[in-house]
């Protein structure tokens, strides 16, 4: 490699490991009709937004891969390509650019999905089995998804459930 390409390299490098001040930004989800909503994304300079063809039933925010920027996390209801059952879904956005692009869309997480949260840096689900006991998962991103990080309560009735899940949360 010529010593000029080197060089370059090296300032790129030391460039992208220099702290950055991240633009103002502010995500927010419109919703037009029990089956088409919008994120939009507003920044110091631009609009963007994200169709939503399908019914949301709760979104909120935070720095989910840990790049020092929010990204939005929307809760969807839907079916997949390999699973036709209606059921409710996670997908976690970001700002690229001014852009919302998709970072995330995940279509299981487990068990039955029930709800979730931005706790601390993790993403919380609030889940459901087949025989009507009820956990409560830490995940945290791996790279490309969330992983399971550990059960905050598992096996609990609905009640406990929901105690954890919406009440305390540094039971960790």
């Amino acid at each position: 490699m010529p010593i000029s390409h080197a060089i370059c390299s090296i300032l790129i490098a030391i460039l992208w490991m220099v702290p950055r001040e991240v633009a103002a930004q502010r995500f927010n989800l419109r919703t037009v009709s029990d089956s088409l909503s919008y994120i939009e994304l507003h920044t110091d300079s631009t609009t963007d937004c994200w169709l939503l063809r399908f019914p949301v039933y709760g979104w909120c925010t935070g720095d989910v891969d840990g790049d020092g920027s929010e990204d939005v996390l929307v809760g969807v209801e839907k079916t997949t390509r390999f699973d036709p059952t209606l059921a409710r879904r996670l997908f976690i956005f970001k700002n690229l650019n001014g852009r919302i692009r998709p970072l995330w869309m995940g279509s299981r997480l487990g068990g039955i999905l029930c709800d979730f949260r931005f706790v601390d840096g993790k993403v919380w689900t609030l889940q459901t089995t087949t025989d009507g006991r009820y956990a409560v998962l830490r995940h945290q991103w791996r790279g490309f998804g969330l992983g399971a990080d550990g059960f905050i309560v598992k096996g609990v009735d609905k009640e406990e459930a929901f105690r954890v899940f919406y009440g305390e949360t540094q039971l960790y």
